[in-house]
């Protein structure tokens, strides 16, 4: 394993897990100050979890014979001595193989039998049921054992014509045709639909999740990989061959499911390989690195990538050259260098994405909490200005003082009508925007949809389905978006009229809008209408084999949008109401304390001196709070932005 690579990854590891124990520490203080709420408790405890749960994703994709299974053993699996996942010529990689840690779960190999293709349910689906899963237990201490077991995800059936066709593999009768009959009558498929392989690897436990995909067949077979897995992916490594460049299934795969139409994206890297086979003994060095720029540049120009987003290496010198400790191999194998981007890339993409996560809920919670301790201090003040000015004072102004408070008391509460007001409003037009955004409207939507499809006689009826269910899905969130700024605009408003006319200080309430999942369901639109509404699909298919791909693939994916999507709001409307009800009953608290106060003393049950004393305590004690809570945010916002280069520094 590479200083680079490794070191980096342990940095962030390290950082994502102080960042965890900063947030533990800052629930616990709010816990023994008695400042939570159940809300603050369960946000602060959601954002634990998903710290906890982080995972970085790398997608290795390339057709047959690429040397994509060796790449992974090179970058990943050298310290064991030996190429762990099955690596020659040919196919090795049969089915999509996710390479991962869970500490819940034993070492071993989960299988998904082929046959649950020829169901409605995706592969996330069935990650639900362990029973539907064959395991194998996978020795980790023996590299030779393991590599026996890790054999699995090469395994083959034969079936027939009519259930390879059935089960998603296209058969041909010419030689070129990656599924075809055999002599015996029979077609060899894969054996799994998926693997899961499971093992305390040190950088899957720090939270590296590979996924190792087969070629172009078995991608478009499996629909939830270009749905969802590798659009997820933090990275994606395009495997290439040195020898054939990019090749039209090369180009295929990478337009269809990778290079978003040639757009730089970040993590994408494309990965030219085997470029020992451009070692000619009878060309000097600088011919033959010429030899591979040439072609670096060549795939680059096709690929429509940056220069320096394509990466010639020699995946098998590479691991050989790690196992055997020969350093000018490994130099020559090129591998360091594309190690240092995925470092560079992956690490500080997927940081980013923690770093805004996490400041965003921590500093909304923060800020709440500030305003809370403030708005104590303001009514502690208000209390010793009351009390101190009464030094000295007859009865006479202690009865006026104490009819003040309880005349703002009395119109603070009357103001309180137009609280509940805003609260009913709020309620409306939440109810509002759940009713096209929950997942009842797109249930019946979804239902009103597969009846048009099954009713569909022609090929346009089934296309115009698929379209009203997009057109729909998309009217609904951008209705939803507009009740969210209707709600957005009412309670700046009453932020507003509640600072001036009682003095409460609310800021402006927290700013949300549906954009992401807007582009997300466009996106699967794409999909869709690419990959599944094409007149030749529709007319090449028949109508319940294009009705079961829709819901399958596409309507399972809006439905996780919108799960999300509504998740999200829920917490943000929380999050937009939880000010104000928390300086409304901060408010009615302080107003209540003074007016005990000054009855207190008007009816000399307490001397004048020992309240204002017993304030001054308190008064110190909420000013230590305040100074503790203003250094747990910096604690935060130091290892949010550290000072100093890299990730190293932070660790």
């Amino acid at each position: 394993m590479p200083n680079t690579l490794a070191q980096n990854f342990a940095a962030y590891s390290q950082w994502r897990t102080q960042l965890s124990e900063c947030i533990e520490h800052f629930r616990a203080w709010l816990a023994d100050n008695e400042l939570g709420d159940a809300q603050s408790d369960l946000r602060l405890t959601q954002l634990l979890e998903r710290l906890k749960e982080d995972r970085l994703n790398v997608a290795f994709v390339a057709e047959f014979s690429r040397g994509k299974s060796e790449l992974i053993n090179a970058i990943f699996f050298a310290d064991y001595g030996n190429r762990m996942l099955p690596s020659s010529a040919g196919r090795t990689t049969m089915c999509p193989t996710e390479l991962l840690f869970d500490a819940d779960k034993p070492s071993c190999i989960e299988l998904l039998p082929i046959h649950t293709r020829a169901t409605n349910a995706g592969i996330s689906e069935y990650k639900r049921f362990p029973n539907e899963w064959e395991t194998v237990p996978l020795n980790v201490d023996s590299p030779e054992a393991m590599q026996d077991t890790l054999r699995h995800v090469s395994e083959v059936v034969r079936v027939d014509r009519d259930t390879a066709e059935k089960l998603g593999f296209p058969v041909g009768d010419d030689e070129a045709a990656t599924y075809r009959i055999g002599e015996d009558g029979l077609v060899e498929i894969p054996r799994w639909r998926h693997a899961v392989i499971n093992f305390p690897h040190p950088l899957l436990q720090q939270g590296l999740v590979i996924l190792d995909t087969p070629g172009l067949n078995a991608i478009g077979a499996e629909p939830e990989l270009t749905l969802s897995l590798l659009p997820n992916a933090h990275a994606v490594l395009f495997i290439l061959a040195a020898d054939t460049g990019v090749t039209q299934s090369d180009l295929a795969i990478w337009k269809d499911n990778i290079g978003a139409g040639g757009n730089r994206k970040r993590g994408r890297l494309a990965v030219l390989n085997k470029i020992d086979g451009l070692w000619d003994e009878l060309k000097s060095e600088a011919e033959i690195q010429a030899e591979i720029a040439r072609q670096a540049d060549s795939c680059a120009s096709i690929l429509g990538l940056p220069q320096e987003q394509v990466f010639p290496v020699s995946a098998q010198k590479a691991l050989v050259a790690k196992i055997n400790g020969d350093d000018a191999l490994l130099q020559r194998s090129r591998l360091p260098e594309l190690e240092r981007a995925l470092s560079e890339e992956l690490i500080p993409a997927k940081q980013d994405i923690v770093r805004d996560n996490t400041e965003a809920e921590f500093g909304e919670l923060h800020a709440r909490m500030r305003a809370l301790l403030d708005s104590r201090m303001r009514g502690l003040k208000e209390q010793l200005t009351e009390l101190t000015e009464l030094k000295g004072k007859n009865k006479g102004v202690v009865e006026y003082m104490m009819a003040k408070i309880k005349t703002e008391k009395e119109e603070f509460e009357s103001g309180l009508q137009r609280y509940y007001a805003v609260r009913s409003v709020f309620s409306t037009l939440t109810n509002n925007l759940f009713a096209h955004l929950g997942l009842d409207a797109l249930r019946s939507l979804t239902h009103e949809t597969r009846d048009a499809m099954q009713a569909a006689t022609f090929s346009r009826g089934l296309s115009a389905a698929m379209d009203r269910f997009f057109r729909t899905s998309k009217e609904n969130v951008q209705k939803s978006g507009k009740e969210i700024g209707e709600i957005l605009s009412m309670m700046e408003a009453i932020y507003k009229k509640f600072s001036v006319e009682h003095g409460l200080k609310l800021g402006s309430p927290t700013q949300f809008n549906l954009l992401r999942y807007e582009k997300e369901l466009e996106r699967l639109e794409q999909w869709c209408n690419t990959h599944l509404n094409t007149m030749f699909q529709l007319l090449t298919h028949e109508k319940g084999n294009v009705t079961q791909k829709f819901f399958e693939e596409v309507a399972v994916q809006v439905r996780r949008a919108f799960e999300h999507a509504n998740r999200d709001v829920e917490i943000w409307l929380k999050a937009v109401m939880a000010p104000m009800e928390t300086q409304v009953r901060e408010h009615q608290i302080q107003l209540k304390r003074r007016l005990e106060s000054i009855k207190r003393i008007h009816q000399a049950t307490d001397t004048l001196e020992d309240r204002i004393g017993e304030l001054n305590h308190m008064e110190a004690a909420l000013l230590a709070q305040i100074d503790t809570l203003q250094a747990l945010g910096n604690d935060l916002q130091a290892l949010l932005h550290p000072q100093g280069e890299g990730l190293q520094a932070a660790a």
